[in-house]
Order: structure tokens, then C-alpha cells, then sequence
């Protein structure tokens, strides 16, 4: 099976309400789609989010990396041989993550109907079904209670809220929001670098003595302040997570030299693809480390590839985020994973699963 064109097309979704943090706004899922043929006939697909605030990726940027730079390595290969072409796609150029976990994502995508599994298996096998929580977007302290009830109607069990704007308004937003979940979920925070750590100390212990214990806190303080991470690690009762300190193996390792976290959040995104997330789920799983698997404003079509990887290191992924496509207004992929609610289920399609995906506008060459 030989790799004979790489096609890129932009995939443009709704969401159901917009999504809020503490660093953005966004009404829809905009990201290019990577779509790798062969002379066998088969396709791989990959997906790639642009996330200029956390990535620094936007869409032309995207586009002229893969279509300028990756692909022209790849063009000719055998997709037999992995490895190698995860090393093409990763020492191609510096950075543009989002770019390379597109490429990255359609290859495995291609390994594994080339070997006729889903790709699950082809990682190490494991249970194919997976729940979610979902995100509460940042928004006032009504419409955010509204937003837990009617996911808690939709079966989520698990509420990620977004906070990191106002202190003082974040608490009134967790209490009202533990006061109407009244015990039939668990909370977790999200405040995507919105506090300082003394900020983030203070917000935790204010809702502890309230009677409020938050199953996580996520990246409470800026990316690149491991200490100020560990500040807040080390005084809080709930376990702290990383998201944005950690992108690859080197951050990884850093984070578990100074206990800086509790868990770390692995988006394939952030990672440049599987390779890499499958390495930081393994060396999290050598130093006794919970992981998160999470995605950004994704389809199902790279978030599939990320419960592939969930179901496979299951024993090091105990968290799942990926409620990208549950935010969606509607799912343009036929085939794949199967999204309902909180609960992801694998098929048993080779691959990734795919059959088409509709509304993708073609990217000219």
C-alpha cells in the first residue's frame, strides 16, 4: 500500500452554544481535514484544530506545513513502514503540532486498515467503549446552571467547568453549579491559566471550606510557570492537573522531576499526533501518573483517533474529555466512533472507521 496523494479540505461545524474560556470565544468547529490516498484505494483521514493561543496553529499556517512541507515526504511511501513515516512527519519542520498530529492521525488511520483492525487493537487492544464528561463553557451564573442541568438530562455525569476570569464570580459559578448538580456529578475546573498561583490557592481553599471538592483543577496558572504549578500542587487539597505546561516527553518528564501535577492532559494536538501521546501515556504510566485525554474544538474525526489511544492505554488514561463532537450541532462523519452523550463507542471497522465525512469545502492545491 503506497501513499499517492495527500488532499486537504476545511470542515466547518456549529456548535450547539458557543464555547467560553478564560482565552477564547468560538461559535464553530473550523479545521482542515487531511485525507491521505493509496493505489490500494484505502484512505486515511486526520484532522487538524487550528488553536493559535495554546499552539500558536492557525489555518494557513496548517495548510502550507502539510501541503508545502510533510507531504511531499510522504508521497510514495509504504504505509507499512510506520515508523519511518512518523519520523518523516516529526522532523519535517519545528512545532506546527496541530499540523503534524493531522498527517500523523491519517497514517495510523492507514496502518491499521492496511492490517485490517481497528486501530485500537493494533495499540495493544482493550475495552472499546468510553465516557466522557463535558465542558460548561464560561458564561454568567444562570446560563452556566442551565448549561450543568440539561447535560446532566443528556446522562454526563462528569461537568468540566470553565473558569479563570473573575475570582470572585468563578466561586459563585461553582457554588451555584454544586448546588443545582446536588451530588449527581462530579465537578471539575478548568481555568486555563487564568490565576496566579496564590489566586488559584486562594479560590480552592474558599470552595473546600464551603463544602465544595472539585475532582481536579486544571491548569490553573500561566503554561510556563512549573513552579507556580507546583505552588499550587503542594497547598490544595484537589489533584492539579496540567494541560498547556505539558506539549511532548521533555515537558513531561520536568513536570514529574519537580511533582508540579497531579495528572497530566494529553490532546493530540498538542502532542504532534500518536506517537508522542502514546509516549507521554507511557512514561506517565512508569511514574505512577494519571493521565486525561483530551482534544480542543474537535470533530470526530481526529477526537476517534484519541479514544482509539484511550481505550488502548486505558491503565494510564483513567480520565476522558473528549466531548468535542457533543458540542457539535451535528456529526459530519459517517462511520468512526459513535458519540452518544457521555458515552464513546468503537466499532469494529479497520482503522479508524470512516466512511465519509460531509460539508468538507476542498483546499485547491
Amino acid at each position: 500500500m503506497k501513499i499517492t496523494d495527500i488532499r486537504l479540505g476545511m470542515l466547518r461545524v456549529p456548535l450547539r452554544t458557543p464555547f467560553k474560556t478564560a482565552l477564547r470565544t468560538v461559535e464553530r468547529v473550523e479545521d482542515v481535514v487531511v485525507a491521505i490516498h493509496t493505489d490500494t484505494g484505502h484512505v486515511g483521514h486526520g484532522e487538524a484544530a487550528a488553536t493559535a493561543v495554546i499552539t500558536g496553529d492557525t489555518h494557513g499556517a496548517i495548510v502550507a506545513a502539510i501541503a508545502q512541507v510533510i507531504a511531499p515526504r510522504l508521497v510514495g511511501q509504504e504505509v507499512g513502514d510506520l515508523n519511518r513515516l512518523v519520523r518523516l512527519v516529526q522532523t519535517a519542520l519545528v512545532r506546527n503540532t496541530s499540523a503534524k498530529a493531522a498527517v500523523e492521525i491519517a497514517l495510523y488511520d492507514l496502518f491499521a486498515q492496511l492490517h485490517g483492525a481497528p486501530l485500537y487493537r493494533i495499540l495493544g487492544g482493550g475495552t472499546p467503549v468510553l465516557t466522557t464528561d463535558i465542558t460548561i463553557s464560561v458564561g454568567d451564573v444562570d446560563a452556566m446552571v442551565a448549561d450543568a442541568r440539561s447535560a446532566l438530562e443528556r446522562g454526563f455525569g462528569a461537568l468540566k467547568i470553565k473558569v479563570g476570569q473573575d475570582i470572585a464570580l468563578d466561586f459563585d459559578r461553582v457554588r451555584a453549579i454544586h448546588a443545582a448538580v446536588d451530588g449527581r456529578a462530579s465537578l471539575r475546573l478548568d481555568a486555563n491559566q487564568g490565576w496566579t498561583p496564590k489566586q488559584a490557592v486562594q479560590a480552592m481553599r474558599r470552595l473546600e471550606n464551603a463544602g465544595i471538592h472539585p475532582e481536579l483543577l486544571e491548569q490553573p496558572v500561566p503554561a510556563h510557570d512549573l513552579h507556580g504549578l507546583k505552588f499550587v500542587t503542594d497547598r490544595i487539597a484537589a489533584p492539579v492537573m496540567a494541560d498547556e505546561s505539558v506539549f511532548g516527553p521533555v515537558e513531561l518528564i520536568e513536570l514529574i522531576r519537580l511533582r508540579a501535577a497531579d495528572i497530566v492532559n494529553i490532546k493530540l494536538m498538542k502532542t504532534g499526533g500518536l506517537s508522542n501521546a502514546i509516549r507521554l501515556a507511557d512514561i506517565a504510566a512508569v511514574h505512577g501518573m494519571d493521565c486525561m485525554i483530551g482534544c480542543m474544538l474537535e470533530s470526530s474525526i481526529s477526537v476517534a483517533a484519541a479514544v482509539h489511544l484511550a481505550a488502548a492505554r486505558s491503565d494510564a488514561i483513567t480520565r476522558i474529555d473528549l466531548d468535542g463532537p457533543s458540542l457539535c450541532a451535528y456529526d459530519p462523519v459517517e462511520g468512526g466512533a459513535r458519540f452518544d452523550g457521555p458515552t464513546i463507542t468503537i466499532g469494529d471497522a479497520p482503522g479508524l472507521g470512516i466512511v465519509s465525512i460531509r460539508d468538507v469545502e476542498p483546499i485547491p492545491a
